[in-house]
């Protein structure tokens, strides 16, 4: 048997030729059209864009359907991950949390012990009044601030001044309007304070730079760089626990202290009577605060 001629066989090779130089013109006739349409009425076009738009916009619906769903349940997949990571850590974090409360009533218990052991009788309320830093008075020998509170606010000398990180000084003169306060830098400033870490007491002894030192520690008393620093009580100038600051640096000669309180950086702070009445000797007096201050 002969076998069928397959389609396109029988073509010539130079009529193949022609048809394709058919196409490649017809194509070519068509984008100068197109050209001279869009030139000629540009909303011919964009109308054209359009149907175009339309006709596909079903299929591309259909299409992008199936991308979408697993883009949805790859992030839902995600998700679920990332909560279960998260509840894991918070059941760790409650676990520790458990234990610290714990410890935090043994303590609170053992305190409430020692204080009904010693017949301890608990400090009043503190009063304080917010002040502006106005003036820095200081210089090279002297580390001293200016607020705008004075006795007419009821200030009084030997007050504390305090900020959000810790201790500031304490007020030396008092005017009618404002008042100074000698920072725990200055050089006649002399402070009883506590490392924390080792219950050693010390002298907080300014030198009118912007880290102290530490004097007259007890024989055998150990400090540590990083160690941190609150006031002791001694004396009853301060109350005991306001933070001072970290030591910085331990050396043969000297202990240096950075305090936590930045001079440069003081805009506001508190004036607070503790109801102390040590070696300061302040007058009986509560604070009187301005409008919308705390009492």
């Amino acid at each position: 048997m002969k076998s069928r001629p397959r389609f396109g066989h029988g073509i010539s090779p130079s009529a193949r030729g022609a048809q394709h130089n058919v196409a490649s013109a017809l194509l070519v006739v068509v984008a100068i059209a197109l050209i001279f349409m869009a030139k000629a009425d540009v909303n011919v076009v964009d109308r054209m864009r359009v149907l175009i738009s339309d006709a596909f916009s079903p299929v591309l619906d259909v299409v992008s359907r199936p991308i979408a769903n697993v883009n949805h349940w790859s992030n839902q997949l995600r998700e679920l991950m990332s909560v279960r990571a998260e509840n894991a850590r918070l059941r760790e974090e409650r676990a520790r949390l458990l234990q610290w409360q714990e410890v935090a009533r043994a303590v609170e218990a053992e305190n409430r012990s020692l204080k009904a052991l010693l017949h301890y009788v608990p400090e009043g309320a503190a009063t304080y009044i917010a002040a502006r830093v106005v003036a820095d008075t200081g210089g090279a020998f002297a580390n001293s601030l200016l607020v705008n509170a004075g006795r007419r606010d009821g200030v009084r000398k030997g007050l504390a001044v305090v900020n959000g990180d810790g201790l500031v000084g304490r007020i030396v003169d008092v005017g009618r309007r404002s008042s100074r306060i000698l920072l725990l830098t200055d050089l006649n400033s002399r402070i009883p304070v506590l490392i924390s870490a080792s219950r050693t007491r010390a002298i907080l002894a300014g030198d009118n730079t912007s880290r102290p030192t530490l004097i007259h520690l007890p024989p055998g008393g150990t400090v540590s760089p990083g160690d941190r620093i609150v006031t002791s009580g001694s004396g009853g100038a301060f109350p005991p626990g306001l933070p001072v600051g970290l030591v910085a640096a331990v050396d043969e000669q000297s202990i240096v202290v950075q305090p936590f309180v930045d001079r440069y950086r003081l805009e506001y702070v508190r004036v607070v009577d503790y109801g102390l009445r040590g070696v300061l000797d302040v007058s009986s007096s509560t604070l009187a605060p301005k409008s919308g201050q705390k009492r």
